[in-house]
């Protein structure tokens, strides 16, 4: 019997990203997906941050935006979000994953190429 050789997979990374409203979430979310640059984003409202900005302290109402991709496409969606987002400085960071469900993991390696 022959095994399947299986394609190599791109390292999943998930991003997080914060935005003022649920609209500016959807418009981002869906331009990641609509470019392949995520297979899937989920849009958590509500959330409450407090942070310093120009120095004050601020309390504000967000919306977390969840994107899970490839770690090849980090600076594509740092700039896609930088291009549609309406905050000066918007929260883009990411983080490695480790283990998982390699068929989920295929699946998303799939949608981003």
């Amino acid at each position: 019997m022959v095994a399947k050789k299986r394609a190599k997979l791109e390292k999943i990374v998930l991003g997080y990203v914060t935005t003022k409203n649920v609209r500016e979430a959807r418009k981002i979310g869906e331009a990641l997906i609509d470019k392949r640059l995520a297979a899937c984003v989920n849009i958590i409202p509500n959330m409450i941050s407090v942070y310093r900005w120009q120095g004050k302290v601020e309390k504000a109402s967000e919306v977390i935006l969840l994107i899970k991709s490839t770690v090849n496409k980090k600076n594509k969606i740092t700039d896609e979000v930088k291009r549609l987002h309406s905050y000066t400085l918007p929260c883009v960071l990411f983080f490695e994953t480790k283990g998982g469900n390699l068929d989920y993991s295929q699946w998303l390696n799939q949608e981003c190429s």
